[in-house]
């Protein structure tokens, strides 16, 4: 089975760099992008990928208030936080919301393909 993934990153550079560590794994196929909180809700309706990884601070929308969307859209979306912040309510809110996940930056390779790997469980 392959998988469909929407990377909603800010930052071009660590999209690139989520892109380049999902190319290299197997069962991965799409790969969609969003710059901003706005663009991840309306790719994630257009797309319906199997997974989400969603920064937080991102413009227009933050990554939380894109999430919420997205749940409210599709309550069993998988959203997976690829996040440098580490603040307690900001995680919490993230459970309440429903993520599955939680990837801080800096990340490696590893912690990326055991998510992607967890959509087959």
């Amino acid at each position: 089975m392959s998988y469909s993934i929407l990377v909603a990153e800010d930052s071009n550079f660590m999209r690139v760099m989520i892109k380049q560590i999902l190319k290299n794994i197997e069962n991965v196929g799409e790969i969609h992008e969003a710059a901003d909180g706005v663009e991840a809700v309306k790719k994630y309706k257009e797309k319906k990928p199997d997974l989400v990884t969603m920064d937080i601070d991102m413009p227009n929308m933050n990554g939380l208030d894109a999430s919420k969307q997205i749940k409210l859209f599709d309550s069993k979306a998988k959203i997976v936080m690829v996040t440098s912040s580490d603040r307690l309510d900001t995680r919490e809110e993230a459970e309440r919301i429903g993520v599955i996940g939680w990837i801080g930056k800096p990340f490696n390779r590893e912690e990326i393909k055991k998510v992607v790997a967890a959509l087959s469980k």
